[in-house]
């Protein structure tokens, strides 16, 4: 790749190929414009570009026939696909083309340059462009909404530190990616990282987890064993489930957090570790504070960099590219169509990630064709998407949900006389996502 990267921006429209190559120009990249999908193959095979923007919709040669065209030339470069909104199915097919990201029309500059340099970064470390429906925001984290964007953003700046990182959300929401994120970023990415699920174990067997035991510290202990902070000494500790913890080990927690020494289970000699925490927990910490399940003292010491992972009933838009990942997880080409793939917007995904992956899984399993079919939904995911007599699935269904939402968003300003930042806190997303909403749905404060 160039000192300078070479960005090719394809559209029909002059006044977006315009506004596309002033920001990419701005961010230091050298910008080609091209009318048409023809016209950008032609430019194509005389210059090699490190990226290719182009849109969907063209005259003579469209996006997607222009990606067709050039995987059949080679390797492509990172391709980036800007589609008309609810053009679901023609985004799921681009990523399977091997697309590294697509971008709904409208969307915000900032969110565009993001993309794009991602993708470049990711091309100059590998070697080679991304590949389709696979890393996003972070790796193995897939989607590009204004909350995950966001989430990135804190990840990036915090992973420079070895302060303590708190990553808040509900069950399934990729947590755990997000604290892998934080180590490999780090400059601790070379050591161990070691993962504690204390949900999972009862106290006793917690301590001796975290901290290991001395041959005979209770029965069954035959042999002395080293702990989670031992193992992970140089590198990152994730202790998932957090609000689980057992005040108790709490106690013993907090010290190594203060002066990073700890015992053994029934051992007496101090040990040193030098562990970067990074914790997860569902549950409402400050909430537990105040009704003395949880220390202060302890939320204090690991709620140093707080990350809140959105649930993905917040997130629908990245919905299309989830399945599209899920799919070539599984190694199915099954299609999607549009009436399943507006049922799975729908859905409220109390299992979140998790919970998608698994009902795409249930399809495949279940396929007796080359599409995935709406019967080969969950019976609850049935019932709760179930559409009015008559009433066109993909339109009305997310018309409707776009309506519930814009109210929502509109009652929460109009509450806090249009104060962007308490709106933000009321609704429980970022500042940044709410503006992009306000965006999408025109909603402007009153003059």
């Amino acid at each position: 790749m160039a000192d300078k990267p070479r960005v090719l921006v394809v559209d029909d429209k002059a006044s977006m190929r315009d506004m596309l190559s002033m920001a990419l120009s701005a961010k230091g990249m050298e910008v080609t414009q091209a009318e048409n999908g023809q016209k950008a193959l032609e430019l194509a095979g005389k210059t090699p570009f490190d990226a290719i923007v182009s849109d969907l919709k063209m005259p003579k040669l469209d996006g997607l026939g222009l990606l067709r065209a050039l995987s059949e030339k080679g390797e492509p470069p990172p391709f980036i696909m800007i589609t008309a909104h609810g053009s679901v199915k023609d985004a799921v097919e681009a990523m399977s083309l091997g697309a590294a990201d697509f971008m709904e029309k409208p969307f915000e500059l900032a969110e565009f340059e993001f993309k794009v340099e991602r993708a470049l970064d990711e091309a100059r470390t590998t070697g080679a462009p991304p590949k389709a429906a696979g890393e996003e925001a972070l790796p193995g984290l897939i989607g590009s909404s204004p909350q995950l964007l966001e989430v990135a953003d804190i990840v990036k700046r915090a992973a420079r530190s070895t302060v303590p990182v708190l990553i808040l959300g509900e069950s399934g929401t990729g947590k755990e990616l997000v604290a892998r994120a934080v180590h490999e970023r780090s400059p601790r990415a070379d050591q161990a990282f070691v993962a504690v699920h204390a949900g999972a174990l009862a106290p006793g067997v917690l301590e001796s987890e975290l901290f290991g035991h001395e041959k005979g510290a209770f029965t069954g202990a035959d042999s002395q064993r080293k702990g989670r902070f031992e193992t992970a000494d140089g590198g990152s500790l994730f202790l998932d489930e957090l609000g689980e913890i057992p005040q108790t080990t709490q106690v013993k927690l907090l010290r190594v957090l203060q002066d990073k020494t700890f015992e053994r289970v029934g051992g007496s000699a101090q040990l040193r570790t030098d562990v970067r925490l990074v914790c997860a927990t569902n549950r409402n910490l400050r909430e537990m504070v105040k009704e003395g399940g949880f220390r202060e003292d302890l939320f204090y010491r690991v709620n140093v960099v707080t990350v809140t992972m959105p649930p993905l009933r917040e997130r629908s838009g990245d919905i299309a590219k989830l399945v599209a990942h899920f799919l070539k997880k599984e190694g199915s080409k099954l299609a999607v169509p549009e009436e399943v793939m507006a049922r799975l917007q729908a859905y409220h995904w109390p299992g979140n990630v998790r919970e998608l992956e698994n009902v795409i899984r249930r399809c495949i399993a279940l396929a007796t064709g080359d599409a995935m079919r709406v019967e080969d939904l969950p019976p609850e995911m049935l019932e709760a998407t179930r559409l009015p007599p008559g009433e066109d699935a993909p339109q009305g269904l997310v018309g409707d949900l776009e309506r519930i939402e814009r109210n929502t968003l509109l009652n929460a300003l109009e509450e806090t006389a249009w104060n962007v930042s308490r709106a933000a806190r009321i609704l429980g997303v970022g500042r940044t996502a709410l503006q992009y909403k306000m965006k999408k749905y025109g909603l402007k404060k009153p003059a």
